[in-house]
Order: structure tokens, then C-alpha cells, then sequence
């Protein structure tokens, strides 16, 4: 590894120079390292670039490393990678990206996963996106994440978006059978230029499953956000939907939360809010000794965190 690669491994990964348990390095589209555990297998795929992760019944509490880094630009780095969670396991997935540049070429990176959870399967599915470099180059990630879970499985999502990707287009679909259940919090901010996109598809098909999608987001100087969600309800079933911006400088936000009922008993509910930073708070903290800029910042933070 090159270090580069470690020093957005510490960003994205909380590496500390190496992880324990079971791991896959990728830098610039390449394998920098690897390793396997008992309970959680990782493989090459065999039809193109990516991985298979077998992770068995017998995993509980156990995490599985799956970084990616784009350490200079003229990379485009495009990688599938499959999960298999089995019945009843309890595992924490890290897949954060980072991509750097400091020159005229595009750093990007495309991670496609798929999550296959079997019949009370848990994850937790920790994802952090970072860009770097002070070259002109743009820095991209365009994650797609689709999801089957089975019944009685749990996924959480965990996604973190907070500075230097110049444009980012985030794509999720989930199935969820019978009490299944999907939780997800994302965070993102842009500022100068940046674009977020993020797309969220989530068809509840089994009795008395279940997804909250809470989205927060900030928007500063010239950058733009859209967020769409769908969620379906097709059976009895719960679904919320939570899209909360705030917009500094001359951000901007398009918000379009959507909701279908297929089913007299889906209970459905979504809520969208976007503001700006109320003079009060600035003026509050201000009294507290910090400046204008120090008591915007923070605010972002708290409500970043949620």
C-alpha cells in the first residue's frame, strides 16, 4: 500500500495500520491485500473484477473490511461485490472509499454491492465516502447497493458523505420479505461546486416488514443536492421516510420523498424539511464565546450526528 492509500484507510476505515479478522484492500483497482477468517471468506470473483464474501451462520459479532481507495487521477475503478450473510449471523461490514487526485485526471470509483441476508441474518453496513488531493481532476464515487433480505433479517446502513467528492450518485434498492427489517441513516455535505445524488428504491413484500430511511444533508456554498426516495408497501407493513437539509450560502436542495400503499394495511409515512440555519442558534452560541463561523459549524456537526 502506498500512503496515500493509508492515510484515506484512516479516513474511511479507522485504520491503524492493520485490521483485524477478515479483510480486502483495494487500491486503484487493484488487490493490496487480504485475508480470510474462520467465519468470513473472501474470494475473487471469477467473471470480473470484484469479490464474493461468504460470511457463515457461525459469525457473531465479527467485522468484515472491504476499503477502497483511488490514489491519483486517470482511474476508473469499477468493482461488484456480493455478500452472503448466513442465517442467523451478526456482522459489521466497513466499506468505506476514498478517492484522491492531484492532478488534471478523473479519480473515480463504482462500487456495486449486493447483500444477500438469509432468515434472521443481522448486519450492520458501515459505508464512509471521502475525496482528497488538491488537483483540478474531479473526484467521484458512485456506490449501488441492492438488498434481499429474507425473513426476520436486520440490515442497517450506516452512509457518511462529508467533503472533497466532487460529484457522487448514490443508488439503493432493498426486497424485504416477512419482518424483515431495513434501517438506514445517511449524512452528506457538499460545498464550492459539489453534486450529490441519492436514490432510494425499497419494496416491502413480506408481512410485517419494515424500513426507516432517515436522510440529513448540507448544502454549502454552490453545491447541489437531489433526494428521491420510493417506498413500497405491498403488504401490512411500516415504512417511514425522514429528509431533513439545511442550506448555507447558496446550496441547494431537490427533495422528493415518495410513498405507494399496495395493501390496506401498509402504514406509511414520509416527512421532508428544508431551512436554513435559524439566527438564534448562531446568537445563542455566540454568547458561549464562539465566533460566527465556529458556532455554524457547530451546529452542522449536532445535526450531521442526528
Amino acid at each position: 500500500m502506498n500512503d496515500i492509500t493509508k492515510k484515506l484507510l484512516s479516513e474511511v476505515s479507522d485504520f491503524k495500520g492493520e485490521f483485524k479478522g477478515a479483510y480486502n484492500i483495494r487500491e486503484d483497482g487493484e488487490c493490496a491485500g487480504r485475508q480470510s477468517s474462520e467465519n468470513i471468506i473472501i474470494e475473487s470473483k471469477t467473471d470480473g473484477p470484484g469479490l464474493v464474501i461468504h460470511i457463515s451462520s457461525k459469525a457473531q459479532k465479527e467485522t468484515v473490511y472491504i476499503p477502497a481507495c483511488v490514489t491519483h487521477g486517470n482511474v476508473d475503478d469499477l468493482v461488484y461485490n456480493d455478500f452472503y450473510v448466513g442465517a442467523g449471523a451478526d456482522v459489521t461490514i466497513v466499506a468505506g472509499c476514498g478517492v484522491h487526485t492531484d492532478n488534471e485526471g478523473v479519480a473515480k470509483h463504482n462500487g456495486i454491492h449486493r447483500f444477500f441476508l438469509e432468515k434472521g441474518a443481522h448486519v450492520l453496513y458501515q459505508e464512509k465516502h471521502i475525496g482528497t488531493g488538491i488537483g483540478k481532476g474531479l473526484r467521484k464515487i458512485d456506490p449501488v447497493t441492492d438488498i434481499y433480505m429474507e425473513e426476520d433479517s436486520v440490515l442497517e446502513m450506516d452512509t457518511l458523505q462529508i467533503g472533497g467528492v466532487d460529484q457522487s450518485d448514490r443508488k439503493t434498492t432493498a426486497s424485504l420479505k416477512a419482518r424483515a427489517r431495513l434501517i438506514i441513516r445517511e449524512r452528506v455535505m457538499t460545498d464550492g461546486k459539489e453534486q450529490a445524488k441519492s436514490d432510494f428504491d425499497v419494496s416491502m413484500d413480506g408481512e410485517d416488514s419494515g424500513v426507516d430511511l432517515v436522510s440529513r444533508s448540507v448544502a454549502k456554498g454552490e453545491s447541489y443536492q437531489e433526494y428521491h426516495s420510493v417506498i413500497k408497501g405491498n403488504c401490512p407493513c411500516t415504512g417511514h421516510s425522514e429528509c431533513d437539509a439545511i442550506l448555507v450560502g447558496k446550496g441547494r436542495v431537490n427533495a422528493a420523498p415518495e410513498l405507494f400503499a399496495g395493501d390496506i394495511d401498509a402504514s406509511l409515512i414520509h416527512e421532508a424539511a428544508i431551512g436554513k440555519i435559524a439566527g438564534e442558534q448562531i446568537l445563542k452560541l455566540q454568547t458561549l464565546g464562539l465566533t460566527e463561523q465556529q458556532a455554524e459549524e457547530k451546529i452542522i456537526e449536532g445535526f450531521l450526528k442526528g
